[in-house]
This record gives structure tokens, C-alpha cells and sequence, in this order.
């Protein structure tokens, strides 16, 4: 306990004078505080979206979404997995206590037995389950239409794997070296696809998206569903798209062409 002086020894100048300095001190130190291993305050503060980009933030007037043409997605190329591992730092294992934020998957009409190639991610649900189960609320959606995990307050119970209907999640069992600044990850917590939202706040494309073009598919677009003049908008109205488990009414952000 600081020791009370027996009377006052300075004038009201001077007092006001050393809560000037304080608080100066204290400004100092706060832009310099540490709430991540490499991030700080400061720099949070000045990792605003660049005018005119992509991305004016996470706004209820946008919502991101992908759209997949299933017809130019190459069976056997996993160039979109390659690269959100190592946009994220995960190990592209595929055991199922490895991480997987994008899976390749193949389905099939049994019909006519045609086969189909496409890429599994969190679908971005305009209704996700994972959300209305979590208990802590580390399940949420921006404003945007971006699902995400809040590491902080995570207690891994797993309930919104149980509820995702797309096993988009994944449960990181084992402690994590060597992360990637800008994407966060702890043992003990869930993680899935965030639509590299730390480039998309930069106004970049996820990293999925541009890995495919630079193979020359061009299998996902990537855009703002509510403007009807972006490209992904016009692509939709112009030919017919679905969702996986439609039936659910979940309002996905993630849709599909071609199945």
C-alpha cells in the first residue's frame, strides 16, 4: 500500500499538472501493451481497411460469399487446400485431428453415376447452428455475413461441430508454434474457414480464391451477394446456383454451380 502523505504538499497547478503527465504515461503505455505474442494496440489501430479497396469493413450493407462452379473444378487439384494451409499456418494433415479449414470432396449422382469434384468450407451460414448452440458466444457472425470463432472466450466444448450440418470445424488438440500474426489459434479451441478475413479486411482476396485463378481454373468467385453488380451477383442471377442441404434454410454464403 503507497504510504499517505500527512498534509498536501502541492497546489492545485501542480496536481492537475502531474494528472496531465499521468495520463500521458499511461496513453504511452496502453499503445504499447502486448494482447497478442507480436500484435499491439497501436497496431491494431492503425490496421484500418484502405479506402477504395475491396473491403469498407465488416458493414451489414456487404455480405461476402463464394460461388463455386463445380464444372471447372479439377478433380484431383487441391491447389485451394495447399493454399489455405499456408495462408493460415496449418499443417495440411488430414487426420481427423488435424485441422481443416478446406477439404476436397467427391460426390456423386446416383442417377446417372456422374461424379463430381468440389471444395467443403465453412459455409457461412446467414442462420448458422453453430452460433445458436455455443454457450460462451465464441460462435459469431459479423456483420458482413463472416462466421467466426472468438478464441478468447472458446471453452472447446465442441457443441458447434456437433451442429454444423458440414463438418466445417475442426478442434485444435495439440499446442501451436510458429503461428501466422494475423490468425490467432490455441489448443483447445474450434476453428474452421474465415474467408481469410484478415485480407479481406485489407481488400484481398481469400487465399483460396486467388490460388485457384493462378491455376487457371477460376472455380471461385468471390464477391458481395447483396450488390447486384458484382460479378458474383450477376453470375448468380444469370445461372442457377444451389446450396448444400438447402432444406435447412440456412441462407448460406457458399454456393454452388453445376450440382
Amino acid at each position: 500500500m503507497m504510504p499517505v502523505p500527512s498534509s498536501p504538499s502541492k497546489d492545485a497547478g501542480d496536481t492537475k499538472s502531474g494528472r496531465r503527465g499521468f495520463m500521458a504515461v499511461a496513453a504511452a503505455g496502453i499503445a504499447g501493451i502486448l494482447i497478442a505474442p507480436g500484435v499491439r494496440l497501436i497496431e491494431i489501430a492503425q490496421a484500418a481497411p484502405t479506402p477504395g479497396k475491396l473491403s469498407p469493413g465488416a458493414s451489414s450493407k456487404v455480405r461476402w460469399g463464394m460461388l463455386i462452379d463445380s464444372t471447372q473444378c479439377a478433380s484431383g487439384c487441391t491447389d485451394c487446400v495447399t493454399a489455405c494451409n499456408t495462408e493460415n499456418g496449418l499443417s495440411g494433415g488430414t487426420k481427423t485431428t488435424d485441422s481443416q479449414w478446406i477439404r476436397k470432396i467427391e460426390i456423386k449422382e446416383l442417377r446417372t453415376g456422374k461424379t463430381q469434384s468440389l471444395p467443403m468450407m465453412c459455409q457461412h451460414c446467414a442462420e448458422p447452428p453453430c452460433v445458436d448452440v455455443c454457450p460462451t458466444g465464441a460462435s459469431f457472425k459479423r456483420a458482413d455475413g463472416i462466421v467466426l470463432v472468438d478464441k478468447h472466450i472458446c471453452i472447446g466444448c465442441r457443441y458447434c461441430m456437433m451442429a454444423c450440418p458440414y463438418k466445417a470445424r475442426s478442434f485444435v488438440h495439440s499446442p501451436q508454434t510458429d503461428q501466422k500474426p494475423d490468425v490467432p489459434r490455441g489448443m483447445g479451441t474450434v476453428e474452421g474457414c474465415t474467408m481469410c478475413v484478415h485480407k479481406v479486411d485489407k481488400g484481398e482476396m481469400p487465399a483460396c480464391v486467388t490460388a485457384c485463378a493462378s491455376a487457371g481454373h477460376e472455380a471461385i468467385l468471390f464477391g458481395d451477394l447483396n450488390n447486384p453488380e458484382s460479378d458474383i451477383s450477376k453470375r448468380i442471377a444469370s445461372y442457377p446456383s444451389r446450396q448444400i442441404r438447402e432444406n435447412l434454410n440456412l441462407d448460406t454464403g457458399v454456393r454452388y454451380l453445376g450440382i
